[in-house]
């Protein structure tokens, strides 16, 4: 198929701009050859239309041969018939125009305003075509995939993408980790921002699994002077042969009241249990929870706090299953916020694993304690930067698995997670949220949502919500339900001049690694194999 990109389908015969063109198929081309998801050009009679076939049918001349079906046993009438009174049709959604007029040339692609006329040829989009509307790799653009049945490299522009917050949506077993990889490296490479990835399944530091397979490298193995692994878990690192930079541990008096209300649901507390956090902070400062806990009932509690003994008890159950996370010490011996901020700062992209405390708990307890802080530190650096006209904080993502337990409609109004995603990088902070659950993601943080990346979905809702706000839904809505359950992906949104669907690039062969590491850095990576073998002699 790739080589004939430029090869002609067939005619238009009827449409509207909201709802598409229909394509009557040629005899020459077969139905069978065509794809949802594939791009066409339409040679209107001012202007060229750039679109995506969103949905095939059959048609026939005379209605008669649907009730009554002719014998086409043999090969001869069946051509006869498929020429004569049997055809196909494409349903097409024009997105764009290119070239034609004078807007396009110059400006290159427009939005779509019209349609073209009658009885237009249509053929499918050559690689030239495909280059016009989505560019060719440089030094912003990374090649991500490549569309469907062409050999054309698709790109992002990864610039473009920072800048405000992103969504990787599919169910489990698509390929996310895999997609979340491909784009984490594109952004080392591409973008001016630095990345802090919360890596719950510790895919994203030194290795990563993929299904039946040796382990693939991830990042550090890929940019060993640009990525740290931070870990909650040295003795699990240690075992998986990784060499970290820093070991996390988080005090009891580093837990604020802000850490522990986004676990309401997590360590079942009722509301008077959370609202009581905050006056137990007041009245016994940093260390408020290690005070709770040697609480022995409410008569102990000092004059003016009105806490209901069950609410006590409550409370005291939640805290006492953080308390015994093996990464929560009284007093952290070092300042993880300030030693994460470091690397940040020098351009190292920081990747905090979680080792063996991959429970709902440890995750959501990590990831919002460090953002919150980090984030403060962020609003203030660009404050102080705007008001001083000095230079500001590098643009930081920061990547979170499981989103809708941090984005929730309940919660969303509240995290540190809600905040950066309405902000759109007021302060040089977005999101990259993971989820195999989209319809759990309040509806506002989802409309703030620059681009997103969808591999299949199988639940209504969630599809519903992924696609909710976006012009053209019921035409993709069938494109998405048409993905294969691997390695493909529709990407819509911001990074994107429209809706494209696209086969992930190879990842985890030895050519594909060669494809991604950049020039100088094979010599680094040698050596920082040979100094983890030396290490764990």
């Amino acid at each position: 198929m790739s080589q004939e990109n430029s090869k002609r389908l067939g005619i238009v015969t009827a449409g509207s701009l909201n709802k598409g063109v229909e394509v009557r198929l040629d005899n020459s081309a077969s139905v069978e050859d065509m794809v949802v998801g594939q791009y066409v050009t339409i040679e209107g009679q001012k202007q060229r239309f750039f679109g995506m076939i969103t949905d095939i049918s059959l048609g026939v001349i005379d209605p008669k041969l649907t009730l009554t079906p002719p014998d086409a046993s043999d090969p001869f009438i069946a051509e006869v018939l498929a020429g004569t009174s049997t055809y196909g049709t494409l349903h097409v959604s024009p997105y764009l125009t290119i070239g034609g007029n004078i807007t396009s040339l110059i400006e290159g692609p427009q939005p779509v305003k019209t349609i073209p006329a009658h009885f237009s040829p249509v053929s499918l989009a050559s690689n030239r075509d495909m280059e016009l509307v989505f560019g060719k790799e440089d030094k912003e653009r990374f090649w991500i995939g490549n569309p469907l049945d062409m050999e054309t490299k698709l790109c992002l522009n990864l610039e473009e993408l920072v800048k405000r917050s992103n969504g990787i949506f599919g169910k489990s077993g698509t390929g996310k980790t895999f997609l979340t990889r491909i784009l984490l490296i594109g952004m080392l490479q591409k973008s001016k921002a630095v990345n802090l990835i919360f890596d719950m399944h510790n895919e994203y530091g030194w290795a990563g699994t993929r299904e039946g397979g040796p382990p693939v490298k991830a990042l550090k193995q890929l940019f060993p002077s640009n990525v740290a692994v931070f870990t909650l878990d040295e003795e699990n690192s240690r075992r998986r042969g990784v060499s970290t930079d820093f070991v996390v541990r988080v005090g009891y008096d580093e837990i604020e009241p802000g850490d522990i209300g986004l676990l309401r649901q997590t360590l079942n507390l009722t509301d008077l249990a959370v609202e009581a956090v905050y006056q137990l902070s007041v009245r016994f400062g940093k260390s408020w929870l290690q005070s709770t806990l040697d609480l022995k009932d409410a008569e102990e509690l000092p004059d003016g706090l009105n806490i209901h003994e069950s609410t006590l008890q409550n409370l005291q159950r939640g805290l006492a299953t953080i308390r015994r996370l093996p990464f929560i010490e009284p007093h952290a011996p070092t300042n993880a916020v300030k030693s994460i901020l470091e690397y940040l700062d020098r351009g190292i992209n920081v990747v905090l694993e979680f080792g063996r405390y991959r429970d709902i708990t440890s995750y959501i307890l990590v990831a919002n304690m460090l953002t919150r802080r980090i984030y403060a530190q962020y609003q203030e650096r660009m404050e102080r930067a705007m008001g001083e006209d000095a230079a500001r904080p590098t643009p930081l993502v920061i990547t979170i698995e499981e989103a809708h337990k941090f984005l929730s409609s309940e919660v969303a109004s509240q995290t540190i997670f809600g905040i950066i995603a309405r902000e759109m990088r007021k302060y040089n902070v977005t999101l990259l949220v993971i989820d195999q659950r989209p319809s759990g993601i309040d509806d506002e943080v989802m409309s703030q949502m620059g681009t997103k990346i969808t591999c299949l979905l199988d639940n209504e809702r969630d599809i519903d919500s992924v696609l909710a706000g976006v012009s053209g839904k019921s035409e993709l809505k069938s494109v998405l339900a048409k993905l294969a359950s691997k390695q493909q992906v529709l990407i819509f949104g911001h990074a994107v001049p429209m809706p494209v669907v696209i086969k992930i690039r190879e990842y985890g062969s030895a050519e594909s690694y060669k494809d991604f590491i950049p020039k100088g850095e094979a010599e680094a990576i040698k050596q920082a194999e040979t100094d983890i073998e030396e290490l764990w002699e």
